[in-house]
């Protein structure tokens, strides 16, 4: 984990943040994410199904996945001065390779850029989610964090 005093010492940063823990993403998380969403279209909840059509396992959401970048940059980065963060948006979301259930995912992240806010910083992070084993990543984002002191 990096530990950043202040908000200016985080904007100062240039480099790689991570890799994070390994967190599996196994068909019960799958399960509970297709309850809360709405979406449990087969590829994502019928295991039997997925191996007799898809030859595997069932795969994770997409949206899933992403909803994973913030349990990952809490354990990549901090910053001491912190009294609240807001997910602000994305700029860019890409999938890049199906998440079969069962497989452990990790993060990575690049701080892009960052404007000054009254009292707050504005960072974009490039946020790779690996899966282990697979040289393709899951997903690639550009995500909006508003960071206040």
């Amino acid at each position: 984990m990096q530990v950043f005093d202040t908000l200016a010492e985080l904007a100062a940063f240039r480099g790689q943040l991570g890799p994070s823990s390994w967190h599996v993403i196994d068909q019960m998380r799958i399960d509970r994410f297709a309850e809360a969403t709405g979406d449990d279209y087969w590829i994502h909840t019928d295991p039997e199904r997925a191996a007799r059509e898809l030859g595997g396992p069932t795969i994770a959401h997409g949206y899933l996945t992403l909803s994973m970048t913030p349990v990952i940059m809490y354990e990549l980065m901090t910053v001491k001065s912190l009294t609240q963060m807001l997910n602000y948006g994305s700029n860019r979301v890409r999938f890049m390779a199906p998440v079969p259930a069962g497989s452990r995912i990790r993060g990575r992240a690049r701080l892009v850029k960052t404007s000054a806010r009254v009292k707050a910083l504005m960072a974009a992070f490039e946020v790779t989610i690996e899966i282990e084993g697979s040289d393709k990543p899951a997903l690639v984002a550009e995500t909006l964090t508003m960071l206040y002191e």
